[in-house]
């Protein structure tokens, strides 16, 4: 409607001109020149004034919107979206005009706020963890992104630039930059004071025109065993294939979002901004993060638990508190829960807060293995062995775990539960660890298992 205006006043003016012309030539092919050259020069002055204000009109209803909008360009060029624009005085096609520009800018400093929020959210989600985390650009170096764990890893200050890694310690540089581990692998580095085992993984990106490489590590010298290790790997992997897929689609929307609106400042008619496209896209990047930061968290539940308060309890008091929480819950299911022990007196060192989780996890899924069961039974006992420890069985007489999945049930993240989060087993064995203990898996498919704890 309002190009129709635009459209419209401007024909006017020229027919205008057009018409004062004609009025013009006539005037000057009927007047007499001769015999009257001064009345006939007066006669013509007001025709010639009124054309030349109609000229001079159209001259600056065009340029007033080229200058508005060259204006809006430089403002555009140099990320100047402060500006606010009259939307209730003047012409009607430049208050229309002055709506789209502030819409622009409204809708630029909308994006902006939200692409900011969204990196802060990857910045926390990021600072979290302990594993170490790193993207520089490969063609110059020059550092993107550094979390704290990386720095205190390699036992290096903040960096800007991956080449003073290469001044100070070439031999890691080598091996922890230079070096692909595109499927994870294990390196041992020596840093100015220690010599430490790494799992490290990296996967290299591109965005515009520039190759960035990502790079994760993690400090595994404190890991008990070779399945252990493998296990960061495979976490090591998981942990690298989720960043990048939340980083790769936030980046493109980002990118697709800005095309639109240079699109839109360029030629506003041709490209116009669909507002719900846009509230569309930053919704889908919102979704993203907030997916990451669920992961971050559940691997932070993982990571959260470092050191262990043990002190005496009774055996019995521990397996009391257990039945008080769990019997209900297991008699609604009709699986009967039993508690065997020998010696009612029978002590542990351990901190009961976190045994109590592990006994809880090793309940629930040996339920979980027990349904559509007769006659389902869960067993839990203690004992104290000939060589002086203490052991706990928790045995159940489910469906057993499978073969080709025995080997796997310790890894972080990994669940043959459709809701599964993968970490129950997982926490049990960090957990075990902490009180150097142990655990162990006895199962016969569609017979029942047997989880032994040992102290």
């Amino acid at each position: 409607m309002t190009y129709r205006k635009y459209k419209l006043s401007l024909l006017l003016r020229i027919v205008s001109i057009f018409c004062l012309l004609l009025i013009l030539v006539f005037a000057v092919l009927t007047l007499d020149f001769k015999t009257k050259a001064l009345t006939s020069t007066i006669a013509l002055v007001p025709i010639v004034v009124i054309l030349i204000l109609v000229i001079n009109n159209l001259f600056n209803f065009i340029i007033r919107k080229h200058k508005l909008i060259n204006d809006f360009f430089e403002s555009v060029k140099y990320r100047d979206f402060s500006q606010w624009f009259n939307e209730e005085s003047g012409p009607e096609d430049i208050r229309e005009l002055h709506k789209g520009f502030n819409m622009v800018n409204q809708t630029i400093k909308d994006i902006n706020k939200d692409k900011e929020t969204q990196y802060l959210y990857l910045q926390k989600i990021l600072e979290l963890i302990d594993t170490g985390i790193v993207a520089y650009c490969i063609n110059t170096g020059e550092v993107i992104w550094i979390n704290d764990s990386f720095k205190k890893i390699l036992q290096v200050p903040t960096i800007k630039n991956i080449h003073f890694v290469k001044k100070r310690n070439q031999r890691i540089f080598k091996t922890v930059f230079e070096a692909n581990h595109v499927n994870g692998s294990t390196i041992t580095i020596e840093t100015e004071k220690d010599k430490i085992k790494l799992l490290i993984s990296s996967a290299c990106f591109q965005m515009d025109n520039d190759e960035f490489k990502l790079i994760v590590i993690q400090n595994i010298d404190n890991t008990l065993s070779q399945n252990q290790s493998e296990a960061w790997t495979k976490l090591l992997s998981v942990l690298t294939h989720e960043i990048m897929n939340s980083i790769a689609p936030i980046s493109s929307l980002a990118e697709t979002l800005q095309t639109k609106i240079k699109l839109f400042a360029e030629d506003s008619e041709l490209n116009p901004l669909e507002i719900d496209d846009l509230n569309l896209s930053i919704d889908s990047i919102k979704k993203r993060s907030k997916g990451l930061m669920k992961f971050a968290k559940t691997y932070r539940g993982l990571n959260k638990i470092a050191s262990i308060n043990v002190r005496k309890v009774y055996v019995k008091e521990l397996f009391d508190g257990i039945s008080n929480l769990l019997h209900s819950s297991l008699k609604s299911r009709n699986i009967e829960l039993q508690f065997v022990l020998d010696d009612s007196k029978l002590q542990m060192e351990i901190d009961r807060s976190l045994i109590e989780q592990v006994l809880i996890n090793l309940i629930i899924n040996a339920k979980e293995a027990c349904k559509r069961i007769e006659n389902p039974k869960i067993i839990i006992s203690a004992k104290q062995s000939n060589e002086g420890s203490t052991i706990i069985r928790v045995s159940d007489n489910g469906k057993g775990i499978p073969d080709e999945i025995i080997d796997k049930i310790f890894i972080p993240f990994f669940s043959s539960k459709k809701n599964g989060s993968g970490i129950g087993l997982s926490l049990c064995q960090q957990i075990m660890f902490l009180h150097k203990g142990k655990i162990q898996v006895k199962t016969i498919e569609n017979n029942g298992t047997v989880i032994r704890l040992e102290f």
